[in-house]
Order: C-alpha cells, then sequence, then structure tokens
C-alpha cells in the first residue's frame, strides 16, 4: 500500500508542474488608440477594431511589433508565449501585431478571439510592408522611444524568458 501511496503521489507532483506553453487567454479585438506614436505622413495600416490607422515608422516605443500570418505554424507557437508576456508586463512595453498575407479582417479578428490575443493588431490589407518587413513571419522588431528599430528578432520566441532577455537587452526594459 506504501508504495501504491508513493506512486500516486509522485504522479501528482509530477503532473502538477507547469508545464513550458503558457495557458490560454481568451483573446478580444482592442483599439489602436493607446499605441505611442508621432504625427506621420507614412501610409498607414488598418487598426483591425476600425479605428484610425497607424503608420509603423510613427511608433514610439518601448515597444515589440510582431508581424505574424494566421496561416503560418511558428507564428502560432510563439502566439501564448507573447501572450504571457504581455499579460505579465503590463504597459512597461507595448506589443502591436502586424497581420500579413491574409484573405480579410474579419478571418483575422476571429483568429485573434479564439487565440487569446489581447494586444492591437494592424491588417496590412494591401502588402504593403512586404518591402519594409521582408518576406518570412515571424518577425518581430524592437522599438525604442525615438522610434528606431533597436533589433530585429527573425522567427518564432519559444518561452516568455526569451521575450523577457531579449526586451531588456534591446530595449533596457527589466
Amino acid at each position: 500500500m506504501k508504495v501504491f501511496a508513493a506512486l500516486v503521489s509522485s504522479f501528482l507532483l509530477l503532473t502538477s508542474c507547469s508545464s513550458s506553453t503558457p495557458s490560454v487567454i481568451t483573446g478580444e479585438v482592442v483599439s489602436c488608440e493607446g499605441i505611442s506614436k508621432v504625427v506621420s505622413g507614412d501610409p498607414k495600416l488598418e487598426c483591425l477594431d476600425g479605428g484610425e490607422g497607424v503608420a509603423v515608422s510613427a511608433i514610439r516605443g518601448p515597444a515589440l511589433i510582431n508581424v505574424w500570418g494566421t496561416w503560418c505554424a511558428p507564428c502560432r507557437k510563439e502566439l501564448p508565449y507573447l501572450a504571457k508576456y504581455f499579460e505579465e508586463s503590463g504597459d512597461a512595453v507595448q506589443l502591436i501585431g502586424v497581420a500579413v498575407e491574409e484573405k480579410n479582417a474579419e478571418s483575422v479578428a476571429t483568429f485573434v478571439e479564439e487565440r487569446g490575443m489581447t494586444w492591437p493588431i494592424l491588417f496590412d490589407r494591401e502588402n504593403s510592408t512586404r518591402e519594409l518587413f521582408g518576406m518570412g513571419v515571424p518577425v518581430t522588431w524592437f522599438i525604442n522611444e525615438s522610434g528606431r528599430v533597436t533589433h530585429k528578432h527573425y522567427g518564432p520566441f519559444t518561452s516568455v524568458k526569451s521575450i523577457e532577455t531579449a526586451v531588456s537587452q534591446y530595449l533596457g526594459v527589466k
């Protein structure tokens, strides 16, 4: 009986440890009103909520601009880590998504809600950012207070810790 109790206890301890993937958060289409920006004459990307769009060149940080697509498997894999980081960091760093190569805004909005995204999403309806961001996704740009790109991270983040480390290193935010 003691052996059985020990096995049950060990099983419960092992299965109660947190997984490396953050839990799912319910998403929502968020207004772009809160994005720190300056007035810019550059073309604006649509805000997914239908509000005033934003020119990428006008964004002021500290901010992460995460370029992604609903069709992109690595993008989907990194989303829980971005969601958890954003939830834990509060307003220390803005997180702004840019949805690219999409059929329509409605399908992106549904994806956002289903995947736990709770940050502003810009929608590149005309694929105008391809030259700016390049062809591959995901890519995350680190933007400082003056709007300068301090780092470009190509590929998915694989943990909240990797995001925290990069934010500290490239934006000086702890």
